[in-house]
């Protein structure tokens, strides 16, 4: 099922995002200004969009597969979760880098990625003293080949 969301763009430099059918559903998000980055530093980097999610759906924000070989850049909090209440005029995306060298990224330089996904079911949690699955060894447990 398609699903229309609604987006602003920070400035017209930046490259209208697409969807391409067929190859992934993550849509690449772009830097919206150039940035340099010493080793060890953090930035919150514009990614130059806000966007109006549907109703019952989240964004999950994370690095392209290539962004710490081109860049040497990890994204600080591992994963970005961005919920549909954050759809303001002025609820800009970010991505927040941390530098492990000295980079520059480019504006409109591929950092992240996204797709969306509906919010998880409400959820009700049954007390037990026995979860009757089969013991896997705990964890770590399968070991390293």
């Amino acid at each position: 099922m398609q699903q229309t969301i609604r987006i602003k763009y920070l400035h017209d430099k930046i490259e209208k995002l697409k969807y391409i059918e067929g190859k992934s559903d993550w849509i690449d998000l772009r830097a919206a200004e150039d940035v340099d980055l010493k080793a060890g530093e953090m930035k919150l980097i514009p990614l130059g969009v806000a966007m109006q999610l549907p109703e019952g759906y989240e964004a999950h924000v994370v690095p392209r597969s290539s962004t710490f070989k081109n860049f040497g850049v990890i994204q600080a909090n591992h994963m970005g979760v961005i919920d549909c209440s954050y759809s303001g005029d002025e609820d800009w995306w970010f991505w927040p880098a941390l530098a492990m060298r000295d980079t520059h990224i480019a504006m409109n330089d591929r950092i992240c990625q996204f797709r969306i996904m509906e919010n998880q079911p409400e959820i009700l949690f049954e007390e037990t003293e026995k979860l009757g699955g089969e013991n896997r060894g705990g964890f770590g447990s399968t070991g390293v080949k």
